[in-house]
């Protein structure tokens, strides 16, 4: 291990209106476009301005830009734009695919970086020599086709589909690597599986491996607030295209749009989420992640431990690949944290070696690379917040799952986190529900939210010694809670902190679990990782007062744990945590958590050890989405 020392962007206010309320001559031939038109740069500068003003129009980058439709196998047309370098031949393709507005990239809005994705990003990657290349899903933008589904089985068809029609193209040289993050992350685990013959290379950011326990219902726990609010976002990047068409006169664009708004309200996300309220074989063709174990080409992967919208987990799809031929990127921070000056360059370096075919050393870097105590300036604007975002350090290894040796402590009598094998006392009892303080919930603002008037009523906290050594926790966690009320269900939310010498708490990452759901799979359980089974049939309601096994999952975090400072894990009802909001059973009752001999209740956290970190921890408030308080259990609180 090594490890060397450094000295989403917020959402724009759309987005927090948003928020508020994702045989290859054989298939060449297929894929005939069927309305094809070419548009050299000058024209498109004419519209285009120098100007101070960052809502004003930017300049094309681009040589040519390239419109038309490409035929799905099945015959249905997806849109698609061209971005095309200055020089003269054929070229690399870099394509990023999704239901957004990336078929129309180039357009009016684009040049005023009313974009999903990053202009920037796009730009960098022509000026290195890619056609850069966006696709609309079928159903979404201007593309036609049926039906709208936002993960369903025709989205990675349909995408080996795009990849092979770029590589067909006479301004492609037949090499093709897809980029992007979110729905143009999962666009690449959707397509990658179907093994297109001239996909030489992926790089997916902020996915959902599984939409229900990375997304709709982690840990079980129903939440309708997060796809709502995405349905409306999808909209109005809808109205981006709009903007796009109506500036080009593109009539039948604008036409196949408005279709496309009347299908998407018909079969939206949230009626589909409503529909299968539990996992179903509905739920399950979603699941990115089991097929994912079929990719056969270098990955380059990103998340973020924070991610307000997809979360970390993204199903752990990253151990079904090879690991020879992952690299694995982890920071703390935002969902658009893949827009950062530094990871662009690093994607730019592993495109150049898988699809450029360049030997640059890229394969010889180490598999994973974490960025920890990640911040930016918080006084710039919306894109260029992202791109300014560095690590305070990083830290690699050559492994891609590096082992990590559980630390477990026993839940105690009088809110301790004890290191003795079980705790002592009896059972502490919590009014429920009282939601939990609000992490992070506010888009483009690191912050706790206030707590509860009766917060003491309706939460426990249990909290450690201070730390007589230093502990680096990394990846997943488990809480191993034996729990029981006087009801028949309710749902936990576990919050782990960081309660510094100096009086302060760091908030660092949480979990979540339906207490009904319980039912863990104990073969692919680990200790700092319970597996959910998640099946109908393994649902179990509670009897009362009677105590439970329940294992929640704690999302992916990295943090140091300095010597003096105490771990910290709070015990309540589900709260809003970035997009997430909760739909937590509502049955008023009082819950126990037990800690004696016979219920040993225990926070498990991985420690990774052998590596080199800095002797003090970042300032407070300075690291993305890890924000901190004072102390509310403090006597000064009091």
């Amino acid at each position: 291990m090594s490890v060397s020392l450094t000295p989403h962007r917020p959402m724009s206010p759309r987005r927090v209106r948003v928020a508020a309320l994702a045989a290859a001559a054989l298939i060449a031939s297929a894929l005939a476009i069927a309305i094809s038109a070419a548009e050299p740069a000058a024209a498109s500068a004419r519209a285009a301005v120098d100007s101070s003003d960052p809502d004003a129009p930017h300049k094309p980058f681009w040589a040519r830009r390239e419109t038309g439709y490409l035929k799905t196998a099945d015959g249905a047309l997806l849109r698609y734009s061209v971005l095309l370098p200055a020089k003269q031949g054929r070229f690399p393709v870099a394509l990023i695919y999704s239901g957004y507005d990336t078929g129309e990239i180039g357009g009016a809005a684009y040049l005023r970086n009313d974009v999903t994705f990053s202009m920037d990003l796009d730009a960098k990657l022509v000026r290195a020599g890619y056609a850069v290349m966006g696709v609309n899903a079928r159903a979404t933008g201007c593309s036609e086709g049926a039906p709208f589904s936002v993960l369903g089985p025709k989205y990675g068809e349909d995408g080996r589909d795009a990849v092979e029609f770029a590589a067909a193209q006479p301004w492609s040289n037949g090499n093709v690597g897809m980029y992007g993050w979110s729905w143009g992350g999962m666009s690449q685990i959707a397509t990658a599986p179907h093994r297109p013959p001239h996909l030489k290379a992926i790089a997916p950011g902020m996915v959902l491996g599984d939409q229900r326990l990375d997304n709709t219902a982690p840990g079980g726990v129903t939440g309708y607030a997060m796809v709502h609010g995405w349905r409306g976002y999808l909209l109005e990047r809808w109205a981006a295209v709009e903007a796009s068409a109506q500036a080009a006169g593109d009539t039948r664009c604008l036409q196949q749009l408005e279709r496309n708004i009347v299908t998407e309200n018909e079969t939206s996300a949230v009626r589909w989420q409503m529909q299968h309220p539990l996992r179903d074989a509905a739920v399950e063709e979603t699941r990115l992640s089991a097929r994912t174990h079929l990719i056969d080409v270098p990955v380059l992967s990103m998340e973020a431990f924070q991610d307000e919208a997809t979360s970390t987990r993204g199903d752990y799809y990253q151990q079904t690949l090879d690991p020879q031929r992952t690299w694995l990127l982890q920071t703390n921070g935002p969902h658009d944290l893949y827009e950062a000056l530094q990871y662009q360059a690093l994607l730019v370096e592993f495109f150049d070696r898988f699809v450029k075919g360049i030997d640059n050393g890229f394969d010889k870097r180490p598999h994973l690379t974490v960025w920890v105590d990640t911040a930016t300036d918080t006084n710039s604007r919306p894109h260029a917040y992202m791109e300014a975002a560095a690590p305070g350090w990083t830290f690699t290894t050559q492994a891609l799952f590096p082992p990590v040796e559980p630390l477990a402590l026993s839940l105690s009598a009088g809110g301790r986190l004890t290191v003795e094998p079980h705790g002592s006392g009896d059972a502490d009892a919590y009014a429920y529900p009282v939601p939990g303080p609000d992490a992070d919930a506010e888009m483009g603002k690191d912050y706790w939210g206030p707590l509860a008037a009766d917060w003491r009523k309706g939460s426990l906290a249990y909290t450690s010694e201070p730390l007589d050594r230093d502990v680096l926790a990394y990846g997943p966690a488990s809480a191993d809670l034996w729990v029981s009320s006087d009801g028949p269900d309710f749902d936990i939310q576990v919050t782990v902190t960081e309660v510094r010498p100096d009086g302060q708490e760091m908030f660092l990452q949480r979990g979540w679990l339906r207490v009904s759901d319980r039912a863990i799979d104990e073969h692919r359980s680990t200790p700092v990782r319970p597996v959910l089974i998640d099946l109908p049939e393994s649902i179990l309601p509670l009897r009362p007062d009677e105590p439970v096994l329940a294992r929640v999952e704690i999302n992916k975090f990295a943090a140091v744990f300095h010597k003096g400072s105490r771990m910290r894990i709070w015990i309540d009802t589900p709260s809003a945590t970035g997009l997430y909001q909760f739909n937590y059973v509502a049955l008023p009752a009082t819950n126990r958590v037990w800690h004696d001999a016979a219920h040993p209740s225990r926070f498990v956290v991985g420690e990774l050890r052998d590596v080199a970190f800095p002797p003090r921890g970042a300032n407070c408030g300075a690291v993305l989405k890890q924000p901190c308080r004072a102390d509310p259990l403090s006597a000064a609180a009091d």
